[in-house]
Formats: C-alpha cells, sequence, structure tokens
C-alpha cells in the first residue's frame, strides 16, 4: 500500500494500517533511536513513544509527496530521542575548552574498506552521549550548527567542538580496529 493511503486509513483508525504503518517504518525508527541513545531496550522504549506520538499527531500529517510520511515520522524519532537524553541529563557538552588537537588523521578509503558497517554502526553508537548527538545531528540528519545549537540548547561553538572531537575520537577508533584486525 502506498504511504499516502496508509496514512488516510490511518488517519481513519484503521488498525490494520497501523499495524502495516509499525511494520513497515518500526525498523528504521528503531534505528534511529538507538543511534541516538546507544543501548537497544531504550531505543526500544522510545520507539513505542514514537508510534504513540505518530498515532496522536497522525492527523496534522500532511502528504508532501512519496517519502514524506517516513521523513515526518523519523523527525518525530529524532526528537522523541533527544527529549529522552535531556531528561536524563545525559547529554553533557563540556563549556571549558580542553587541549584539542588542532588536527586528526582520519581513516584511509583501504582503512574504511576493510571496517564492516555493522562495526561502524557500533562505533559510532560507543561515542558519548553528547558527541554522538551531535556527530548525528550534523552528519546524518544534515543540520547545520545553528540548528544544533538552537535544538539542543547549546552554542554554536560547542556544537562545532564537539562535532570535532567526534570525529577526531571515531577516527583514531577506527584506525585502532582496522590495525587490531
Amino acid at each position: 500500500m502506498e504511504e499516502r493511503i496508509l496514512a488516510e486509513r490511518c488517519k481513519a483508525g484503521d488498525n490494520d494500517a497501523r499495524r502495516e504503518l509499525y511494520t513497515r517504518f518500526g525498523g528504521r525508527l528503531l534505528g534511529i533511536c538507538l543511534r541516538y541513545v546507544g543501548d537497544r531496550a531504550t531505543a526500544e522504549d522510545l520507539l513505542h513513544d514514537c508510534f504513540i506520538k505518530v498515532f496522536a499527531a497522525i492527523d496534522r500529517f500532511s502528504w508532501r509527496g512519496e517519502g514524506s510520511l517516513r521523513a515526518w515520522m523519523e523527525r518525530i524519532a529524532v526528537n522523541v530521542s533527544l527529549e529522552a537524553l535531556r531528561q536524563k541529563r545525559r547529554l553533557h557538552y563540556p563549556t571549558t575548552v580542553d587541549r584539542l588537537p588542532e588536527r586528526y588523521e582520519e581513516p584511509t578509503s583501504d582503512e574504511m574498506e576493510r571496517l564492516p558497517y555493522d562495526d561502524l554502526k557500533r562505533l559510532i553508537t560507543e561515542l558519548p552521549d553528547g558527541y554522538r548527538t551531535v556527530f548525528n545531528l550534523y552528519c546524518i540528519e544534515e543540520l547545520s550548527h545553528r540548528e544544533i545549537a538552537e535544538r539542543l540548547g547549546i552554542s554554536e561553538k560547542t556544537s562545532s567542538s564537539q562535532l570535532f572531537r567526534a570525529k577526531a575520537l571515531l577516527a583514531r577508533r577506527i584506525k585502532e580496529y582496522v590495525k587490531d584486525k
């Protein structure tokens, strides 16, 4: 069933359509939640919160073409995940500038090819919460530092330094992983 019809049937309260929506998008939304919170049990709890919000707000969804339902639901998953991190005060953004290296050595394309995708996802998930959150918002959601700062209540400079630290740490861990294999 195409997204537009699926959304209309969900708006009408059709439980079969709701089940299909959950089946079709549940895995993708779980992945988003996991990317932000880092542990599966919490991500599964957040997935249920996402669908509660989706079903409660489906009347306000407006069709904008194929993919718009998925994009709308993904934004809800990101927002639910960020709110959970804020509530648990897991987002920590140091305001002091530790001695940051001016540069770091990025993994080569050969090193990246030797790193399985699932291991890369795990390495990202293992980043500290603040680093991982900014990394996801910038690299995956493609938000600017200004947008990230507004969403997280931090300065643009803090967003930028968190991203730098995330990339530097991730690069180091990738190099270590490849060296050990």
